[in-house]
């Protein structure tokens, strides 16, 4: 009892705050009001804020107008990959101030299992036994106003997962994941869901790699092209972090065949994310595994112009009448 109502007072406490962050975040025009003198007010300038708004004439303001402010000056300086990798440590350390990264009139929610909103995530996390989250997050990229994130969790017990956030206007307005339990053994060549380089390199080649990388799922994975598969690979150098799969496109060969002779298929039908920051590429696609709906997680690692580290998170979809929101899982 008393561990559900410190959850219920937590969990207020997030969308209280939330709530007043968003407040502040934007100033309603009162009459008689100009814009140096809101600018004033809010510790920046006019120009700034003419700018921030996109207003075409900075002289015309009216009542009721909303205008948005820095008034986040802490909040601000944090990029979108900060405040992504805040919130998903808050369920460990049970720190509130990240809620307020999150818009709490729009937060749209594709774990299915999980309501919308912050009442959503609130629900779930006051069912976790209490002491139990861990959150050790392994890589954490930025594209656009995506964050996608790789994450070692202690989530109702060990899972690996990935985490994928939309941001607007600095704020969190969408999430996706993927969730598998985490294998307690390494793969056939010695590897682990999360082992591997982390570090981020060729910056100037994003969207060169996330186009090689949607290629290869498209013409191999989707279209089933294997004549074209070598082209993608710079021999037999790929690294396998699969579970149940070895180094090198031999150990995918091998592991594709063991599959065949036990009838187990895997099909990937459509391709709904592309994301990448330099070498890295994340790739969320849909499909099916040994005849079930699945959602597929690639992590990708790509070295001149070849891809050369693979990382993957794959979950049976839930069924619909399962589903805590109607967002869908893409």
């Amino acid at each position: 009892m008393k561990k559900m109502m410190s959850v219920l007072l937590l969990l207020c406490l997030m969308v209280s705050m939330c709530t007043a962050v968003y407040a502040d975040d934007y100033y309603e025009v009162k009459t008689g009001d100009v814009l140096w003198k809101v600018a004033e007010k809010h510790n920046t300038s006019w120009r700034e804020l003419a700018e921030m708004n996109k207003l075409q004439d900075p002289n015309m303001i009216y009542p009721g107008q909303k205008l948005k402010v820095d008034s986040m000056a802490d909040s601000m300086e944090m990029t979108n990959k900060d405040k992504a990798v805040a919130l998903l440590n808050s369920i460990e350390n049970g720190d509130p101030t990240p809620a307020g990264y999150v818009n709490p009139n729009k937060y749209i929610q594709h774990n299915l299992g999980v309501a919308d909103g912050l009442e959503g995530f609130g629900a779930v996390l006051g069912m976790l036994p209490e002491g139990s989250a861990k959150v050790n997050i392994v890589r954490a990229f930025e594209d656009g106003d995506f964050v996608f994130t790789q994450t070692d969790y202690n989530f109702f017990g060990p899972k690996a997962g990935f985490d994928i956030f939309r941001f607007e206007d600095g704020l969190i307005v969408e999430h996706w994941d993927n969730l598998a339990v985490t294998s307690e053994t390494a793969n056939p060549s010695g590897r682990t869901q999360f082992d591997g380089t982390t570090e981020v390199i060729d910056m100037d080649k994003t969207a060169e790699n996330k186009e090689l990388v949607e290629s290869f799922v498209k013409t191999i994975l989707v279209n089933g092209e294997f004549d074209k598969l070598t082209s993608f690979f710079d021999g037999d150098n790929y690294l396998q972090h699969n579970t149940q799969i070895a180094d090198g496109l031999s150990g995918l060969g091998q592991a594709l065949e063991a599959m065949a002779k036990q009838g187990i298929t895997m099909e990937y039908d459509t391709v709904h994310k592309v994301l990448g920051q330099g070498n890295f590429v994340l790739v969320a696609s849909e499909g099916k595994f040994a005849g079930e709906a699945t959602a597929f997680y690639d992590l990708f690692r790509v070295e001149n112009g070849k891809i050369a580290e693979h990382w993957d998170v794959i979950e049976p979809t839930l069924s619909e009448d399962k589903w805590m929101n109607n967002n869908g899982k893409f």
